[in-house]
């Protein structure tokens, strides 16, 4: 099975790059998104539908702001959009879809770009923390993917000495998800196939040769529990899809 998640940093926008050519090509089992930035009406979910996708959106409340979804070509047994607290449904943050032996969850944590945001932001991950851990004891078996706005650790980032004051690689940032992975019991996939540098996944647009130069951050990721390691096959960052400023991170798996 192929399962990406990708930050497509709107849907509506992504689709007037081509975006379905694009999934027609990769084809993969199960599509996570985040920052869909659209209800189901601003757009036609026909054309996931006919490339045999069942569909599932989450958007917030608020018009054209985060949202996550996920595609799946094979039909879950059951669909959760959020994470049982209304203060972060309403920002369309969680989504999840249960089949027979594995769940899988599409995930956008809040960024911090505003210092103000902060607060939010880690307050956020430290219930979610709690949440995922609840989680297992019903669904032991997780793939969670998405966008959470933290490098993990200096190989993950171009220059982690300048960045080093700079939400996204914070220290308190970083030893959140240090616990996240250790007391959820998570696994970070890429890093099992490869401890290369300058694997990135976002490149600023606020800089404008920063993609083409690869002075980038890896903040999306697809996090598994320890019970499917072993079932990874591959993992790796598809740095040539461009219909945003992130990449789509994926997996493939056999179950």
């Amino acid at each position: 099975m192929k399962l990406l998640s990708y930050n497509v940093n709107g849907i509506r926008a992504a689709l007037n790059k081509d975006f379905i050519t694009w999934l027609r090509a990769t084809n993969p089992d199960i599509l996570c998104l985040q920052e869909v930035k659209a209800n189901v009406d601003q757009f036609d979910v026909s054309q996931f539908e006919e490339l045999g996708y069942h569909n599932y959106w989450f958007p917030a409340e608020k018009k054209g702001y985060s949202g996550v979804a996920i595609l799946s070509k094979i039909a879950p047994n059951s669909i959760k959009c959020g994470c049982d607290n209304e203060f972060y449904d309403k920002e369309g943050r969680v989504i999840q879809v249960n089949f027979e032996n594995f769940s899988v969850l599409s995930v956008y944590v809040p960024s911090a770009t505003n210092i103000d945001r902060l607060g939010f932001k880690m307050d956020f991950c430290e219930y979610f923390l709690t949440y995922v851990k609840e989680l297992k004891k019903e669904f032991p078996n997780l793939i969670i993917n998405g966008d959470f706005n933290i490098c993990h650790t200096p190989i993950d980032i171009n220059d982690p000495v300048r960045n080093s004051k700079v939400s996204g690689f914070l220290p308190e940032e970083r030893e959140w998800l240090d616990r996240f992975l250790q007391e959820c019991n998570l696994v970070d996939s890429l890093r099992l196939f490869n401890q290369e540098p300058f694997q990135y996944s976002w490149w600023t647009y606020r800089v404008k040769t920063a993609r083409a130069n690869n002075k980038g951050w890896r903040i999306d990721y697809n996090f598994v529990t320890r019970s499917l390691e072993k079932k990874l096959q591959r993992a790796y960052i598809l740095t040539q899809a461009i219909h945003s400023d992130h990449a789509p991170v994926g997996i493939e798996f056999e179950l």
